[in-house]
């Protein structure tokens, strides 16, 4: 019983965190490769093949690596910071 509700507590985190992903993705404002990172996360947290917790440390992974980024405008790295608080606490 518990189990389930913390798997759907995680599959909301993850929806909430696709919402933002897919603006990032779509905000013509930010750089291409930055925009191509947010969708490859979108697409590691919808893979169906992984636990919520593996498919979460895959994004954070790919999101990681693109906050580095210089040409990052501020308000994408805090969206992308947002996503990753949220993710961060998914755990198998």
């Amino acid at each position: 019983m518990v189990r389930k509700k913390k798997a759907q507590e995680y599959e909301e985190k993850i929806k909430q965190a696709l919402v933002v992903l897919g603006e990032v993705s779509e905000d013509n404002t930010t750089p291409r490769n930055i925009r191509r990172a947010a969708k490859d996360s979108m697409g590691a947290l919808q893979s169906p093949e992984f636990t919520a917790a593996v498919r979460a440390s895959n994004a954070i992974s790919i999101l990681d690596e693109i906050l580095q980024d210089p040409n990052m405008p501020p308000y994408t790295r805090v969206k992308l910071w947002n996503v990753m608080s949220l993710i961060e606490a998914i755990k198998d």
